[in-house]
């Protein structure tokens, strides 16, 4: 009988579960599950308000995941529990909560349900910026050589600066955790009664290393006193490598998913990280762009470099047996949603209608027709912040160049180009500092289903870019590790590698640069970088100075 391995992807609006055939990769059956309480940026259930850059979850939508999501694909396919010989997840990080011993989240207990330091820190939590910049300052000032592994900047959407903020905002909370664990962590905690941390979470958002381990005691204290022994207090635990099997699921997580007990799961993992064998990527040089709400820009090497500006150089933090290298950009999907949801006239919605298309495809249409810098318009792509080179959620959006002849498709396309142009300025920073990137590939919604962003992409980069063979990549990936927890006894495999080339695809269609296009894009990227260093680089702290105003003011 064949054997299957299911993936649960969670992403940041909801979670994906993918059973796939162990030996073909065939994916037979997808279920989706929207979290209930999506993303909280305003308020909290009970109506509690939220301040400037929150974005909390709440972990009950991710149990309701798995139990609607695996009996979904169960009775989709038909496939027996008895057949499904691993599960594997991948969670967006840095997405984290505090929690009791045994794994309940401080948010459940009624005594903090109205505390917004007791939710789930969602990846794109901001509000942690002077964490972050207190904790760079004193690294740098300290020597800490750990720093240069992420680019020389801690980012606030990380564990510490996170953590921090929730000792210094509400300590209560803080003293009533037994431990501070990313959510991918907590998911396998519910499905094998074992607390785990993951290798590749632990180094690139908690500063951890394969061969030093966390930062020093002295460190901490340094920070704040009280966090002298963070470590022990709140991060205790060993460090589990990936490919790993993290324990079997319980009596319990088999009646909320509808599997058998003792189904093996893999060790945790990140959506972006994990989909780096489901593209097949097997060597140096390789660069993978998960395309979505954001970006994250996976890439592997023979060896470790200090690279100024990246999330982050882990040892084995991808695939086994090389160093794994994370950048990324914080706004590229909710870029575009953006600008339809706020900044389209009713009338290119009634004609999107009128022609049976949704908004996206109808707005694309118009703007495929323009030549490249017809509009006259160049954009910034920090709508969200800049995640690479820069480390910077402080950083805004900027549009040049705009008149009253300026229609809405110059503008959306505009933004994609940014965005665009944002991935090169990554490229060129690895390239600089010795990190070769000689083929580039793309998974991901866009990647998928936007024709027009991808050859955009290839013209601006000036790289063939190859697409993902599976419209589900994390979920694929994670399936993948899924089989490997299970190993070749059971009908899976005992390595990543064999796994990925087994079960991995790619689409045979690659987006190939268009000569005339790189030619008129290396000018406007010229462009891009000098106002990219202008804005970015302190030449003039601008939107720092209005992002601080808008603070004072919403306080008032």
């Amino acid at each position: 009988m064949p054997k299957y391995s299911i993936g649960v992807d969670f992403g940041t609006l909801s979670g994906r579960a993918v059973l796939v055939n162990v030996a073909t990769g065939e994916e037979l059956a997808d279920s989706v599950f929207d979290y209930p309480h999506g993303v909280m940026d305003e308020t909290l259930p009970d109506g509690t308000r939220l301040g400037v850059d929150w974005a909390l979850q709440h972990p009950q939508d991710y149990l309701d995941v798995f139990s609607h999501t695996i009996p979904g694909v169960l009775e989709k396919s038909g496939v027996s529990p008895a057949d499904v010989i691993g599960v594997g997840i991948d969670f967006t990080a840095c997405t984290v909560l505090p929690v009791k011993a045994d794994g309940t989240p401080l948010c459940f207990l009624p005594k903090f349900a109205g505390n917004p330091n007791a939710y789930v820190k969602l990846w794109k939590h901001h509000a942690a910026q002077d964490k972050a910049n207190a904790l760079n300052e004193t690294a740098s000032s300290m020597g800490e050589e750990w720093l240069a592994r992420y680019g020389g900047k801690i980012s606030s959407e990380w564990a510490f600066p996170k953590l921090w903020q929730i000792l210094d905002e509400s300590p209560k909370v803080y003293e009533a955790m037994d431990a501070f664990v990313e959510a991918a962590d907590w998911v396998i905690w519910q499905l094998t009664g074992k607390q785990t941390r993951n290798s590749c979470t632990a180094g690139y958002k908690a500063m951890w290393s394969k061969s030093e381990g966390y930062p020093s005691k002295a460190f901490f204290k340094a920070l704040d006193p009280r966090m002298e022994n963070v470590i022990e207090e709140k991060f205790s635990g060993p460090v589990t490598p990936l490919g790993g099997k993290a324990g079997e699921l319980t009596e319990a997580a088999a009646k909320l998913t509808g599997l058998n007990p003792g189904t093996a799961v893999a060790v945790a993992n990140v959506d972006a990280h994990v989909t780096v064998p489901a593209v097949k990527i097997d060597s140096a040089g390789k660069m993978l762009a998960i395309m979505g709400t954001s970006t994250c820009h996976m890439l592997i090497s023979d060896k470790e470099v200090k690279v100024p500006g990246i999330c982050g150089v882990v040892e084995d933090g991808i695939l086994p047996g090389f160093f794994g290298y994370e950048a990324g950009q914080s706004c590229v999907g909710d870029h575009f949603a953006w600008f339809i949801d706020n900044c389209l006239p009713k009338e290119y919605f009634d004609a999107a209608e009128k022609e049976g298309v949704n908004i996206h495809k109808y707005l694309r249409s118009k703007a495929e027709k323009l030549k490249v810098g017809e509009s006259g318009l160049l954009a910034l792509d920090w709508w969200n912040g800049n995640r690479s080179v820069l480390v910077d959620v402080d950083l805004t959006g900027v549009m040049l160049g705009m008149t009253l002849q300026t229609k809405p498709e110059e503008i959306y396309r505009a933004l994609i180009e940014a965005t665009a142009y944002g991935t090169r300025k990554i490229i060129e920073t690895f390239r600089e500092n010795g990190v070769p990137v000689e083929e580039f590939y793309a998974s991901g919604g866009i990647s998928q289903k936007d024709p027009m962003t991808m050859q955009i992409y290839a013209d601006v980069i000036g790289i063939p870019i190859k697409i993902a063979g599976s419209l589900q990549g994390p979920a694929l990936g994670s399936a993948i590790f899924g089989a490997v927890a299970a190993g070749k006894q059971a009908g899976g495999y005992d390595s990543v590698m064999e796994a990925a080339q087994a079960m991995g695809k790619l689409r045979d269609e690659v987006y190939i640069p268009i000569a005339e296009n790189v030619k008129a894009y290396d000018k406007l990227y010229a462009e891009y970088s000098i106002l990219h260093d202008y804005f970015g680089r302190g030449a003039n702290d601008v939107m720092k100075r209005l992002k601080e105003l808008k603070k004072q003011v919403s306080r008032e």
